[in-house]
């Protein structure tokens, strides 16, 4: 039992260092650096170490006591960045997924759904662009037969907008409501509903992969949230935007591949397991998971309306 809690503490701390303390000392680094440096000499290298060297021979840090408070100090203020980080970090992935868009406050709800048309718009666009296309494909064989690489260009116009027609004001919040849409128009499967029972019958290796890949999309809007603490900075240093810029545009690529794989697990997850589920709940049927199957499995999962 000791070796566990000990194992268990070795991991909680490498994490908290890991998650907070690194990435915040790094922030509180940078921000020190540019105070010191300010507009007019930006890279001046030779100024940034006589001032670290002259703060280094100072009769108060060269105690123990006041390495320990130093020390102290650092931590403690890492620590509280990160913290900061991680929940401005909740609240950009709650904005970046947009779930429950239509019940936020007024001025943020148009925004939203102003975003919504303009990407309906496009989408629209697009995919009439891409049934063009196909239907050229589909024509009878002719000498003038056309290129697919006219239809493969048009489908990934499509997709870069959204998998499904958009719903949500962010491609990311469309790549996890097309998940749900999927299962619903081809199985009558409510994702919400089905998937907290079907979670409790997933094979360990696969909870391991789908939270693996959440996990990864938290990292990604932590990371934006980070772009958003060094935007700030270009008050007293302007080379604080480029590092925003790029915290901003590693965030973006990197929220879309984990929201990608996310969705991917969930849709696949679902259609993998629930003839599971539907066996383990006493539901009989004779082949794959139908709609029928699928409305007498939500019909068993429902409570009765309130």
């Amino acid at each position: 039992m000791g070796g566990l809690l000990n194992e268990l503490g070795k991991k909680l701390a490498d994490r908290w260092l890991t998650l907070l303390v690194l990435p915040g000392a790094l922030y509180m680094a940078v921000a020190v650096a540019g105070h010191k440096l300010g507009q007019a000499h930006a890279f001046d290298l030779s100024e940034l170490t006589h001032a670290v060297t002259t703060y280094a021979t100072s009769p108060t840090v060269k105690t123990v006591g006041g390495q320990i408070a130093l020390l102290a100090a650092v931590l403690a203020g890492a620590a509280g960045i990160g913290l900061t980080a991680q929940g401005l970090g909740s609240l950009i992935e709650r904005m970046a997924l947009a779930p429950g868009w239509q019940a936020w406050p007024s001025v943020p709800r148009l925004l939203a759904r102003s975003e919504v048309l303009r990407r309906r718009r496009r989408w629209d666009a697009a995919h009439a662009a891409y049934q063009a296309a196909l239907q050229q494909a589909l024509a009878p064989a002719s000498a003038d037969r056309p290129d697919p690489a006219v239809r493969q260009r048009a489908a990934r116009i499509r997709s870069h907008i959204a998998v499904e027609r958009p719903e949500r004001p962010s491609w990311s919040g469309d790549r996890i409501h097309a998940a749900a849409l999927r299962l619903d128009r081809d199985l009558h499967l409510d994702l919400a509903i089905l998937w907290p029972t079907l979670w409790l019958t997933l094979p360990v290796p696969v909870r391991d992969e789908i939270t693996s890949a959440r996990t990864a999309m938290t990292r990604a809007t932590t990371l934006a949230a980070w772009s958003v603490l060094y935007a700030p900075l270009t008050i007293w240093w302007w080379p604080a935007a480029l590092i925003s810029a790029v915290v901003a545009l590693a965030s973006r690529y990197h929220l879309r591949a984990a929201t990608d794989t996310y969705a991917l697990l969930l849709e696949a997850a679902t259609r993998l397991y629930t003839p599971a589920l539907l066996d383990s709940l006493g539901i009989s049927r004779s082949g794959s998971v139908t709609p029928e199957l699928g409305d007498a499995l939500m019909n068993q999962l429902t409570s009765l309306t309130p």
